[in-house]
């Protein structure tokens, strides 16, 4: 999507509930800051599904964008205009563009940090890969490893019969999904972790359970692993997939780059990704040392 002229004096921010714990605002402030972007404001709003439709009447033209997150990212694509060609593959929005005459453009950057953070971790061709959850950024998953290869990917559902979304999603993508329950999991532990690519996108300590079920022979992984959760970190399968001599990609490094790239569409600049990352670590610190996570 094409990028409006940056104006001096411009607001953003990120919506969801909850989204006291989001990072998202440390991100997109230390790039203002490094982008000598004095006028711009980045804030988090308590929004759910029900209140949304009010919040974005309130829109006004100072408005330069909106990062989405739970449970926003599909109640928002009856109030757009557009979307961009990956969003409407996906079907999951995590960006909206606030233009000068009020229409709101969605597009998703997740997909970008899905890669970039897997590609970080040392990640090459991903002929091989699971994904564990099945909710919306399962779906940009399925769209990341594409990218990196992977036309069928096997996905593992709490409930495969609330999956059909995701099985949508793929069909648009030409992906084809194997839908697989979490019941087979300990049948299917030494076909995941031989994989090339492991993504979990459970929430917080949802995945906790499955350290031990995953990696229960003692070898080392061969597969990479990105766990979406950012904080707390390190989750506890990340840990032990760690400990065990596997490759892991953290969930920050996925936020730092989809909010770059959200930066990057929103004021038209070259996102300064240094100075983002190190705010987010900064911001982190006191939650690895054992302080609050909010």
């Amino acid at each position: 999507m094409a990028t409006e002229p940056i104006r001096s004096a411009r607001r953003a921010g990120v919506l969801g509930s909850p989204i006291g714990h989001s990072l998202s605002p440390v991100l997109h402030r230390a790039a203002y800051a490094a982008l000598g972007l004095d006028g711009w404001s980045y804030d988090a709003y308590e929004v759910d599904e029900a209140g949304l439709a009010g919040w974005l009447a309130r829109l006004d033209p100072s408005w330069a964008g909106l990062s989405l997150t739970m449970p926003l990212k599909r109640a928002i694509l009856p109030h757009l205009s557009a979307l961009s060609p990956l969003a409407a593959e996906v079907g999951v929005v995590n960006t909206v563009l606030v233009r000068g005459d009020g229409r709101l453009d969605g597009d998703n950057t997740d997909v970008h940090g899905i890669v970039t953070a897997l590609r970080e971790a040392g990640a090459g061709a991903a002929g091989r890969a699971h994904v564990l959850g099945a909710g919306a950024t399962a779906c940009s998953a399925l769209a990341a490893l594409r990218r990196l290869g992977c036309r069928a990917p096997v996905v593992h559902a709490r409930s495969v019969a609330r999956a059909a979304e995701l099985e949508a999603a793929g069909r648009r993508m030409g992906v084809r999904v194997e839908l697989s329950g979490f019941d087979r999991l300990p049948q299917r532990a030494a076909e995941i972790t031989a994989a090339d690519v492991v993504i979990t996108t459970l929430p917080a300590g949802a995945a906790d359970d499955l350290a031990a079920l995953l990696l229960r022979d003692g070898d080392p992984p061969a597969a990479v692993l990105l766990d979406v959760v950012y904080r707390p970190w390190p989750t506890v399968l990340a840990a032990a997939w760690a400990g065990a001599g596997g490759q892991v990609a953290g969930g920050l490094a996925m936020l730092v780059h989809q909010a770059a790239a959200q930066v990057r569409l929103m004021t038209g600049r070259t996102p300064p990704v240094a100075a983002m990352r190190a705010a987010g670590e900064a911001a982190m610190a006191p939650a690895s040392r054992g302080g609050p996570s909010g």
